[in-house]
């Protein structure tokens, strides 16, 4: 752990270095509203987030026609494919691991995305040996839906993710104001110790400071 961080480069955007990245994510469930939401957010925010798990259609061709749609909306724009489990809070519950793995192995193969969410907790190297081969950049993440767990726990997921992933986030859901202080704490503590750049964020009402105060505590995107 070095304690400087270094950048990440999403096509025509950096990661980790100057303003916080501002990431529009894209929750269409058919392919048209999928590019039109992309051709709308394209100029902006910096990133796309395509949240795959809302889609009509998941299956593989289908995914695939998607991403074709959203690279040709989204132009210049770098797009991040995120597939998120039930588990941490996704609208998708026909989905298990096998699939989730050919469904990222699909796109990490046709070039559809410039970086993909991988959640931590899951145990899926064919899908991280896919995105090194494509050299595409790994979000490590993790989300807890329910709370806000103490600055040592979060510190350690961030830590968790970085084994494998190249930009580390977390995000947590806030009821009060002190764990909106525990998780710009563990923001700070994490950016301070990880060579990759930290996004955080608490979800919720209370939480909407984090989004808006991050960068000051460390979080390198909103």
């Amino acid at each position: 752990m070095t304690g400087v961080t270094t950048p990440v480069r999403l096509g025509p955007v950096q990661v980790g270095v100057g303003p916080p990245v501002l990431v529009v994510p894209l929750v269409a469930t058919s392919i048209d509203d999928l590019a039109a939401q992309a051709s709308a957010a394209r100029d902006v925010g910096d990133v796309l987030e395509w949240r795959i798990d809302h889609m009509s259609d998941t299956s593989t061709d289908h995914v695939l026609d998607a991403g074709h749609a959203l690279a040709e909306a989204a132009g210049t724009t770098p797009v991040l494919a995120t597939y998120r489990t039930v588990a941490e809070g996704g609208a998708d519950r026909r989905t298990g691991l096998r699939e989730y793995t050919v469904r990222y192995q699909a796109l990490l193969a046709a070039h559809l995305a410039a970086a993909i969410d991988v959640e931590t907790a899951l145990d899926v190297p064919d899908v991280i040996a896919a995105a090194r081969d494509a050299s595409t950049i790994i979000v490590g993440s993790s989300h807890d839906n329910a709370g806000t767990p103490p600055v040592e726990q979060i510190v350690a997921r961030l830590a968790a993710s970085a084994e494998h992933a190249d930009i580390c986030k977390a995000a947590v859901t806030a009821h009060t104001p002190d764990d909106v202080l525990a998780l710009l704490t563990a923001t700070r503590e994490a950016s301070r110790r990880l060579a990759q750049p930290v996004i955080t964020m608490a979800m919720g009402p209370v939480g909407v400071i984090t989004r808006l105060a991050g960068e000051t505590f460390g979080s390198a995107a909103t």
